[in-house]
């Protein structure tokens, strides 16, 4: 065996020799997602904060709205603590019964435009989310992701439905749900950077989206761990969005038993795809495929 390949199968057998001791194999410290965060331009003196924001988009909803919200989001209008991604593992077990790892680094919350000390969570269509995601080259969560990032997170939030109808899509609605999440933080003395979770729906991948074109793929608002008031839904358009929605972008990079890989990998690799999706919510190709697919079909 040539000399790189010999290197390449240690690793390899380390590597799966480590899985066979169980869950810590997964326990990476916060700082290898540090070389996984985001490209996201750094915020500039001067950007707006949540409230003025807010008053800027006042009366828009939709496609108006959402542009707004893009050109602040690109030009690195968002809050410095979103830039800080968080470990987040999803355990499984290969085709042969091996335990599989896989971490991911995530945002700690979702996608807010203004400052750490004042900000406004935003929610926005699909088209708008995944031009977000990939200028920060980041993607959006999957569903059984997502149920990870709820187990994993260290602040819980209980879900603060307000009224149904028309003005859930309104800026005022926006607001006031962020007021109710901020009460909820302040009465748990929440850190500003802490993994949170269970305050909104996830804008998620599946295969759904290739298969009945032009929706938006929701999912999550959890009461307890796999107990999401929302369950896999594409019953909205894809530029639909509303109060409940949020957007919380995850790395490319994923750490499998510990070694550096990335998401095209997982996704290209059926007993790796196998822990990240569920049969309910599938991706049948790798992620840079499915995603240029998307785009394509939920251009801006």
């Amino acid at each position: 065996m040539p000399r790189a390949s010999l290197l390449l199968h240690v690793m390899l057998s380390a590597a799966a020799g480590l899985a066979l001791a169980g869950p810590a194999v997964a326990s990476i410290p916060s700082s290898s997602c540090q070389s996984a965060e985001a490209a996201i331009p750094s915020r500039a003196p001067g950007a707006v904060g949540g409230r003025e924001f807010a008053q800027r988009v006042a009366g828009l909803e939709g496609a108006a709205r959402d542009a707004e919200v893009r050109t602040e989001l690109l030009a690195g209008d968002l809050p410095p603590r979103l830039r800080h991604l968080t470990p987040v593992t999803l355990h499984g077990h290969s085709a042969d019964g091996q335990p599989v790892a896989l971490t991911f680094c995530v945002m700690p919350d979702y996608l807010a435009v203004g400052s750490d000390q004042d900000s406004l969570r935003m929610p926005m269509g699909l088209p708008t989310a995944l031009q977000v995601a990939a200028r920060f080259d980041l993607v959006l969560p999957t569903p059984r992701l997502v149920d990870a990032i709820y187990d994993a997170a260290t602040v819980k939030l209980t879900p603060e439905p307000l009224p149904a109808g028309d003005d859930m899509r309104t800026t005022a609605y926006v607001v006031q749900h962020d007021l109710l999440i901020a009460r909820q933080r302040t009465g748990l003395n929440a850190a500003d950077d802490a993994l949170t979770a269970g305050h909104k729906k996830d804008l998620v991948l599946t295969d759904r989206l290739v298969h009945v074109p032009g929706r938006v793929a929701i999912y999550g608002w959890h009461r307890a761990s796999h107990q999401p008031i929302q369950p896999l839904s594409t019953v909205h358009g894809a530029g639909y969005a509303d109060y409940s929605h949020g957007v919380r972008l995850v790395s490319r990079t994923v750490y499998v038993n510990g070694v550096t890989s990335s998401i095209d990998k997982v996704l290209a690799d059926r007993d790796l795809a196998r822990v990240l999706v569920d049969e309910e919510a599938p991706i049948g190709m790798d992620s840079q495929g499915f995603l240029s697919v998307l785009q394509q079909r939920n251009p801006r």
